[in-house]
């Protein structure tokens, strides 16, 4: 084991070129089978980069057994811009010519001093055009990220460059300063996740004595997955911006590691006829909803850095400026990476295609997915149990959990495409998401979503389909495993006949299917169940709730198109007693104030708008709803050693505000940051620090939630979390995004 791998206090930091990484049996380009033409980090530094570096900026189809190939960060406007040679002369080899002109740009000259004391060497490319022309600028940083998930990160002083977190231009805060004022760690920590600094170690590994202690050989990678796109095969697609540039042990516990991916910085062989580039549109919106998502207790990829190129242009509907993300999860592998193994037939598309179908490479995939991303619990991997119908289920187990979460707080992804699913059951990729505002179970935040296919209601039936396609993939294995009780080895099918695997297929897709599906929509139901009691204040779980109260109180929401968030949030306050009071002695004036709050929240009062009939039907539900929270009343009495009425009224509330957010990441809040940052950076980056800061403690009273103070009376930083809090103008709600980015 690498010298490198050893349990690291969480009080030690150490700059990002020094973090420590696993042992190689954790690391995934040591355990699957890389690119040919990128077989080895040594060859890649040596050879690719310094004499034929197309071959990982030109879209190719990769070896039928490749599951990765190395690349390494090169933001640059694509199509390139090859200027002629100065002065003037006749360019024989052109190819030649192009080869120099990108190893020019590279990274393979290392930094004096730069990750000596851990297991990565620093490099930068040798032309400072890179780094002149397309200076690099750090516009936000997310503090939990780095305090859940690298913790012995040192970021230097990247934080307080930021300046303080505000909302409110007048706020008396510190000044950020001036990028060129970060310190040394801060600053590689800017080189690196905006592209412009790799960290490899190229060095082969050592024979003999030492060789277990020797730094472990390492560089970037970019993974090689296929799968189905709005329901229709789309062969290889991959990794076409994003890259994988360190993995680090958590240091409370070294088996769980942390991936560090950017995305947009630069092309790969997976990105066919795109530039590899993102916006800062689109890396504002995955930045702040993944940890939005997170503080939402909804399982997701983690946000950890902004870097803003703002004179490297991007063409997409308009001309953007480009901006890379880094994203942090144990694992970015999807079902699309199994899928890419055993495609459903051999196809070829305009601008790309499909390898046949390579029963090692799916099995090298799946085992190292069941053994060390899920480390599946009960498969006997020392007496060779099988592994392959569980990697399924729990695959399934997770994304049910996962997309129940959606439902539960009206998250709409837009984009479920097979490639888009997690093995992990990690919500991955946000393109054109959404947030539910008006409630309406129909509707679709992705405009190029014509039919409807990804529609709120449909989302945990996309889960299902996607998981039926991890399912046909593996299939052929999960069979060969079922007649023999044990796991598959390696070359297990090179004799098979097409017979053979049709009958292991056919096995798999009767043993598992049914059982896959069923499990699904229980886990999804179960866990859909728990998340809306919780919103709803309710300890017990009772058959009738979804009939008797969640599906009501929807009906009602669609039916007055209120909004969905705001309206479970004023539920939390609401009070047995003021139906009670009603019945006892025909005083409702609580009660019908409280509906009349409720009521607030309608969005449209046109001529189609009934207020007595919407007050009925929130008088009879809230009738029942008192009567389900009265039926809880011991419990929560006896549970926390409360006396009065007025104890267990207060302790409900508090567990139903911590379930139901103040703030919510709204399109329309969304679109104001991203015009503040675009805008102007400097003021930017303290306004998009303190919507993050809101997103990741979404229940807190932010804008003085419930004060009697009129909103004129507050000061300025209060008045802006409130009317952050809002539903915003009405010609935002249901605002469509597209897929470009």
């Amino acid at each position: 084991m690498s010298s490198t791998s050893t349990k690291t206090s969480t009080s030690t930091k150490f700059p990002i070129s020094n973090l420590p990484l696993p042992p190689p049996s954790h690391l995934l380009t040591h355990n699957l089978t890389p690119d040919p033409l990128t077989p080895s980090p040594a060859h890649f530094l040596s050879s690719v980069l310094r004499t034929t570096p197309s071959i990982q900026r030109r879209a190719r189809l990769l070896a039928p057994d490749a599951h990765f190939s190395y690349v390494a960060p090169c933001p640059l406007p694509f199509p390139f811009e090859i200027a002629p040679p100065e002065p003037p002369e006749v360019v024989e080899d052109k190819a030649a010519y192009i080869e120099t002109w990108l190893a020019q740009r590279e990274a393979v000259h290392p930094v004096a001093g730069a990750g000596q004391r851990g297991a990565l060497r620093v490099y930068v490319p040798s032309n400072n055009q890179k780094d002149g022309e397309y200076p690099r600028e750090l516009v936000g940083l997310s503090e939990r990220c780095v305090s859940d998930c690298l913790p012995h990160l040192d970021v230097g002083n990247a934080l307080r460059t930021l300046g303080t977190p505000a909302l409110a231009p007048d706020v008396d805060a510190d000044a950020a300063t001036a990028p060129g004022d970060l310190d040394a760690s801060a600053q590689e920590l800017v080189d690196v996740l905006g592209g412009h600094a790799v960290l490899m170690n190229a060095d082969p590994p050592p024979e003999g004595p030492g060789s277990e202690t020797a730094p472990t050989p390492f560089a970037p990678w970019s993974l090689r997955y296929s799968g189905h796109q709005f329901g229709v095969w789309a062969g290889q697609l991959g990794d076409g911006r994003a890259m994988s540039v360190h993995v680090t042990p958590h240091p409370a516990d070294p088996d769980v590691t942390y991936e560090l991916q950017l995305k947009g910085a630069g092309r790969t062989p997976f990105s066919r006829s795109a530039d590899g580039l993102a916006v800062l549109r689109s890396s504002i919106r995955e930045y702040l909803c993944s940890e939005a998502m997170h503080a939402l207790h909804i399982p997701t990829t983690r946000s950890l850095a902004l870097v803003s190129l703002p004179s490297l242009p991007v063409q997409r509907e308009r001309t953007e400026s480009a901006c890379i993300f880094t994203r942090v999860a144990p694992s970015f592998l999807r079902i699309g990476n199994l899928e890419a193994f055993n495609p459903p037939a051999d196809m070829f598309f305009l601008g790309g295609g499909q390898q046949p179908a390579n029963m090692e490479g799916l099995r090298r995939m799946g085992e190292w997915v069941a053994r060390r991303v899920l480390r599946l619990p009960g498969v006997d991997w020392e007496g060779g149990g099988p592994w392959g119908k569980e990697l399924v289920m729990e695959v399934a187990r997770r994304n049910a959990r996962m997309v129940a979460g959606w439902q539960a707080y009206g998250f709409m992804h837009g984009v479920i495409n097979t490639d888009n699913v997690s093995v992990l059951g990690l919500t991955i990729d946000y393109g054109p998401y959404a947030f539910m505002d008006v409630f309406d179970s129909h509707h679709i935040c992705n405009h190029s979503d014509g039919e409807g296919r990804y529609a709120y209601q449909y989302q945990p039936n996309m889960i299902i389909y996607a998981c039926r396609a991890l399912l046909t993939a593996l299939s052929p294995l999960i069979g060969a495993e079922l007649e023999t009780s044990r796991a598959v080895s390696q070359g297990w099918a090179d004799n098979a006949s097409s017979e053979q695997i049709s009958a292991w297929r056919t096995a798999a897709l009767d043993a598992v299917k049914v059982e896959m599906e069923t499990a699904i929509q229980e886990i999804t139901g179960a866990e859909y169940g728990r998340i809306l009691r919780a919103r709803l204040g309710l300890r017990r779980q009772e058959g009738s709730d979804q009939t008797q109260l969640v599906q009501p109180l929807l009906s009602i929401m669609e039916s007055w198109k209120m909004d969905f968030h705001a309206t479970f949030r004023r539920l939390a306050y609401f009070r047995p007693a003021m139906v009670r009071a009603r019945d006892t002695d025909g005083s409702g004036d609580a009660l019908e104030g409280f509906v009349k709050e409720l009521l607030g929240g309608v969005s449209e009062t046109g001529p189609m708008y009934d207020a007595g009939r919407a007050t009925e039907e929130w008088l009879v539900w809230l009738d029942k709803y008192a009567r389900r929270i009265e039926s809880e009343r011991d419990e929560w009495a006896i549970g926390a050693g409360l006396d009065s009425e007025g104890e267990v009224d207060a302790a409900r509330e508090k567990a139903a505000r911590s379930a139901n957010p103040r703030f919510v990441l709204r399109q329309w809040v969304l679109e104001e940051v991203i015009k503040k940052v675009e805008g102007d950076h400097e003021s930017g980056k303290r306004i998009l620090g303190k919507v993050m800061q809101m997103a990741c403690n979404p229940f807190e009273a932010w804008g003085a939630e419930r004060e009697s103070a009129p909103t004129n009376e507050l000061d300025a930083e209060t008045r802006e979390e409130r009317r952050l809090c809002g539903v915003g103008e009405r010609k935002m709600l249901g605002f469509q995004c597209s897929c470009s980015s």
